[in-house]
């Protein structure tokens, strides 16, 4: 059972899993690529569960640990402090901001597969990268509400898919399994299951300050699991990467 969530990237999403998790009584490990010191704040906001460290310590410390910085930068993650680990992989390819990577053009590879390349010892699992991070902290709910949405996982090691499904548990979510890494294209950008599914319809005539506030502010519906798996089903593999939205993942 995960106690203790290492955390490598502490942006938009990486920082919701963190107050997810505290807020569910685990201890969480911060890290990213500035420093510990950079990384006071949030770590006075979470409390006494949280605490800053390099993403090397992050990676040793953590029962589970969670990758959600940009994909251009997946060769930092410290492969040799991340072997034997489950490591939850939230990153999405987007090329205006990553460059183009031929593997993922070609679609030879899916971005996970490239992950789960360079950390060969690790069990590399996909999820959190399908949705935003408001979504992420208004639709989480406990195991049993009837308007409890679901996410999606791929991997590789069954075992790790099950502890992966076993935090999402504990955060406010239920797990849908699509697949394979190599299937874990079903959930990236430009495709059904990404992004739109947990957004809520937008009004017309706002401007672009009013949209975003009010995307901020605006809880999304809730998606269960069958509907999860029935997009991840209609998914037809086009060219990898996407637009890099307004509020990133990564």
């Amino acid at each position: 059972m995960t106690k203790t969530l290492g955390l490598i990237g502490t942006g938009m999403i990486g920082s919701t899993l963190a107050r997810l998790a505290v807020a569910a009584d685990l201890n969480v490990v911060l890290s990213n690529s500035r420093g510990p010191e950079t990384l006071t704040d949030l770590v006075a906001e979470l409390g006494d569960r949280a605490r800053a460290a390099t993403p090397a310590e992050a990676a040793q410390a953590g029962d589970l640990v969670v990758a959600t910085i940009p994909l251009s930068a997946y060769t930092q993650l410290p492969a040799a402090q991340l072997a034997g680990k489950t490591v939850i992989d939230t990153l999405n390819y987007y090329p205006e901001r990553d460059g183009h990577i031929a593997e993922l053009d070609s679609n030879e590879l899916t971005s996970s597969e490239l992950v789960q390349r360079h950390l060969a010892d690790s069990h590399v699992v996909k999820a959190f990268n399908n949705i935003d991070f408001g979504r992420l902290t208004t639709s989480a709910r406990p195991a049993g509400a009837a308007d409890r949405s679901a996410l999606p996982i791929a991997g590789d090691d069954e075992a790790a898919k099950q502890q992966v499904a076993q935090l999402l548990d504990v955060l406010g979510y239920d797990a849908v399994d699509i697949g394979s890494l190599a299937d874990s294209w079903r959930s990236a950008p430009n495709t059904p299951l990404y992004g739109h599914p947990y957004a809520p319809p937008q009004p017309e005539g706002m401007s672009l300050e009013e949209a975003m506030r009010w995307y901020l502010e605006t809880p999304g519906p809730s998606v269960p699991a069958d509907r999860v798996r029935e997009l991840a089903a209609a998914a037809i593999r086009g060219t990898a990467g996407g637009i890099l939205p307004s509020f990133t993942q990564d």
